[in-house]
């Protein structure tokens, strides 16, 4: 049986103060049902950073991963772009 491939997303990095854990934004364009207008849609995501290499401002992927905490699902697979 072979494991089902892993959900993986983009974002920004928003906050690095806690220990070994980054909260990451996805931002999305959606276009409204109704008035057709884009409306912008932001998801933030608690992931876990092992080295606590990332800074705020960073571009990263995160993948889906086991429960590590309470709120922490995902985890840090590379560091896209760094902050200027």
């Amino acid at each position: 049986m072979e494991r089902q491939l892993r959900k993986e997303r983009v974002g920004l990095v928003t906050s690095n103060k806690m220990e070994k854990t980054i909260v990451v934004a996805e931002t999305k364009k959606q276009k409204h049902p109704f008035y057709g207008k884009f409306v912008v849609k932001t998801k933030k995501y608690t992931a876990h950073d092992e080295t606590n290499d990332c800074n705020e401002g960073d571009t990263v992927r995160i993948m889906e991963t086991r429960p590590l905490s309470k709120s922490k699902r995902w985890r840090l697979v590379e560091i896209i772009e760094r902050a200027k």
